[in-house]
């Protein structure tokens, strides 16, 4: 006997397909223009829905701002995922594996805020929330900030021995963040300056070139105060 096909399925489908649309629609226009200068037409046109759809699957415009963040956590959630492991995943065995693991962690944080196009509405978006706080950045602190910056402080722990949870630890590791943020946030600048058209692999390799350097730098500078402390 052939059965008929799922009729909820086949709806389930261009529902889904809609709801994500409009995330990314809200997630670009939402960092280009602001919240308050996006209105839900603009929204409902870029995603090429219906303007109904809107509160069909969020509620309004500030539950679509609140999937745009969760859509952010799990992007971002995924890409350190990869490199870092999880929040439970046991620590690298020695200061050797943790190091290499902080080289990669930095290739990775490359790769996809200086060289994914995805990685510039986001960054938009987020720079929107840092200025002007709303609930979608408590989500997005408490699912990505946070849990991220503690586990690359933990890396830092193994690698060097220096506390996690030191002041001098959090503030190292933000500026390892940080200087790869400007290549994104400046990125026409440094376009300009460098006389690049774009920042593709090529480039991008080019810039894990140089952080990675840095990180190199401060690794030896912790290392020679560390060693000469221990001296008789």
């Amino acid at each position: 006997m052939i059965k008929a096909p799922d009729t909820r399925s086949l709806r389930r489908v261009p529902a889904e397909m809609t709801r994500a649309a409009l995330v990314q629609a809200a997630l670009k226009l939402f960092g280009r223009q602001g919240f308050d200068g996006t209105s839900t037409r603009e929204i409902a046109a870029e995603a090429q829905a219906n303007i109904g759809s809107i509160a069909y699957h969020f509620g309004g415009k500030e539950g679509l701002r609140a999937a745009a963040a969760d859509f952010i956590v799990e992007t971002i959630q995924t890409v350190a995922g990869q490199a870092l492991g999880n929040a439970q995943a046991p620590m690298p065995g020695g200061p050797e594996a943790a190091q290499a693991q902080l080289f990669a962690a930095l290739e990775r944080m490359v790769g996809f805020v200086v060289a994914s196009p995805q990685a510039g509405e986001i960054v938009q978006f987020v720079l929107r929330e840092l200025s002007h706080p709303t609930a979608a950045l408590d989500r997005i602190y408490d699912g990505v900030f946070e849990p991220t910056h503690r586990r690359l402080c933990q890396l830092w722990e193994q690698a060097t021995g220096e506390p996690a949870e030191s002041e001098a630890t959090r503030l190292t590791v933000f500026t390892l963040i940080g200087q790869v943020i400007y290549f994104r946030i400046g990125r026409e600048a440094v376009m300009r300056r460098m006389g690049w058209n774009d920042i593709g692999a090529a480039e991008a390799a080019k810039v894990v070139a140089a952080t990675s350097g840095n990180l190199k730098a401060i690794l030896a500078a912790r290392k020679g105060v560390k060693m000469k402390g221990q001296r008789p």
